[in-house]
């Protein structure tokens, strides 16, 4: 098992859409950044490569198509994602009606049905709390894909069978 965290902010600015978790979310202002500025998405991304090993996101594309990118290395590095747990940190718009299609979008591209997002508020503190932006956190857990053995070869009986 290996586990990965992810990060990501970006500022609030009016005439951009609010895209989180791959979901539209009808707001007066956008997250502003490169591609569509997804923080929940860029978070997890960030979290199954770092749990990969496999450094850090890019940029200039859809933050869905990231994922799919990103899912696509780690499954070619041998790892399957065993779930991934989100928080949204923002202080509007509300994200309670939203969270079960950003968990349904999140749970296609990564290949689990485990994945869990949680909104909280920055209660009015700091940057977040007076609407600046948006942050987002999430840990991802893997797994190393077992193999099966080519067809013939010996079979080795598991640990501590037979001996």
């Amino acid at each position: 098992m290996r586990v990965g965290i992810g990060y990501d902010v970006h500022p609030l600015r009016a005439g951009r859409d609010l895209i989180l978790g791959g979901v539209r979310i009808d707001h007066p202002t956008g997250l502003d950044g490169h591609s569509d500025a997804d923080v929940l998405t860029h978070a997890v991304i960030d979290a199954v490569i770092g749990a990969a090993g496999l450094g850090d996101i890019w940029k200039d594309a859809s933050s869905l198509d990231m994922l799919s990118s990103a899912m696509e290395a780690v499954r070619g590095a041998g790892y399957r994602v065993v779930n991934v747990d989100c928080t949204l940190i923002a202080q509007e718009p509300r994200l309670q009606p939203h969270m079960a299609a950003m968990k349904s979008k999140l749970a296609e591209r990564v290949g689990t049905d485990q994945v869990n997002i949680k909104g909280k508020s920055p209660e009015g503190l700091g940057a977040l709390g007076q609407m600046a932006g948006i942050a987002a956190q999430a840990v991802a857990t893997i797994e190393e894909v077992k193999h099966s053995p080519p067809p013939g070869a010996a079979r080795r009986p598991p640990h501590g069978v037979g001996r």
